[in-house]
């Protein structure tokens, strides 16, 4: 499966970015943030290929917080080999990804089939509402979640849970809170900026 994706390419060595949007939005929704925090990396952003009432996805869902689960393995499975490709193309230092929202849930889903894929995980918005299975191979990975206090789409206790998940498979994470909901707030922009900032 091929993803219709926006593309920079950068320097020689330089790390690959990926990027994922939300629901509705497009592969140029965080391309040029992706450019902005590390100069000079290789950014892709593919565009998510479910159309829910017209909006762009990259997987399908029966209802708010309710995932078709088959979906979910079927393109998280397409999702990985899009990055093995990239990552085969670009030969990076390291790998990147930053999903919003459903963006955030491919990136998440795709780390817990393959953990080696990508090395640096933020996550903003994300909602987990499974209980996923262990994946030792996130041992050592970087991880940012983002998230609202009053976010009704990603409820917080979701939120913690995905984050102990994380913690007890061994990844190193971070949780940036702000007060707001499901919007993007300036302190999780400053927190992405902290985060790559190693």
């Amino acid at each position: 499966m091929t993803y219709h994706a926006k593309r920079t390419t950068g320097t020689a060595g330089a790390p690959l970015f990926l990027t994922f949007h939300g629901t509705g939005g497009s592969e140029s929704q965080f391309h040029d943030f992706a450019e902005q925090l590390i100069p000079g990396a290789h950014v892709t952003s593919p565009r998510g290929d479910v159309s829910e009432h017209g909006a762009a996805r990259y997987f399908r869902r029966t209802g708010e917080g309710v995932y078709d689960m088959d979906d979910l393995a079927l393109r998280s499975r397409a999702m990985a080999d899009f990055i093995t490709a990239e990552k085969a193309a670009t030969k990076p230092a390291r790998t990147i990804g930053l999903g919003y929202s459903n963006g955030a849930n491919i990136l998440a889903a795709v780390a817990m089939l393959d953990a080696g894929l990508v090395d640096d995980l933020i996550l903003m918005h994300p909602l987990i509402p499974f209980a996923p299975a262990p994946q030792p191979g996130l041992k050592g990975r970087r991880v940012l979640i983002t998230a609202g206090q009053n976010d009704p789409i990603c409820p917080p206790d979701l939120t913690h849970a995905l984050a102990g998940y994380l913690i007890a498979q061994g990844a190193d994470v971070q949780v940036h809170w702000h007060a707001g909901g499901h919007g993007i707030a300036q302190s999780e922009v400053a927190a992405v900026q902290d985060f790559l900032t190693v």
